[in-house]
């Protein structure tokens, strides 16, 4: 059965900082491109980061390129997404992805095979 569990989300002030963690399990994790996307209340999923199988190539929106940095560790099945500088805008729902689509064909924007239930970030100012 896949799984994909975040955690790490809470409340936070502004300018603070937050580490969350995404754990695989069901599938073999270090095939397939991970990716972290974001919702916030009344808009669309929007993506944030993703990071190749390996590790060596990562992605992310050019909005939040310089706070937010995705990495894996596919010794535990986790990827993880430190978030820095934190905004009020950055609240909303975080969700980790799994894609097995070659890295090159961009997919991960899109086109993900597994998903995981999400967790809550609160930025306050």
């Amino acid at each position: 059965q896949v799984q994909l569990v975040e955690s790490g989300g809470g409340l936070v002030q502004a300018g603070g900082s937050l580490r969350l963690s995404c754990a695989a399990s069901g599938f073999t994790f270090r095939n397939y491109a991970m990716a972290w996307f974001r919702q916030a209340p009344g808009k669309e999923r929007e993506f944030v980061a993703a990071i190749n199988w390996s590790g060596v190539s990562t992605d992310y929106s050019d909005s939040l390129k310089g706070r937010f940095t995705i990495s894996r560790d596919n010794v535990k099945n986790t990827v993880y997404m430190q978030m820095n500088s934190l905004k009020p805008e950055d609240t909303a729902v975080y969700y980790c992805a799994a894609n097995l689509h070659p890295w090159g064909s961009g997919r991960y924007r899109n086109g993900n095979n597994y998903w995981g239930q999400g967790t809550q970030v609160t930025v306050y100012s």
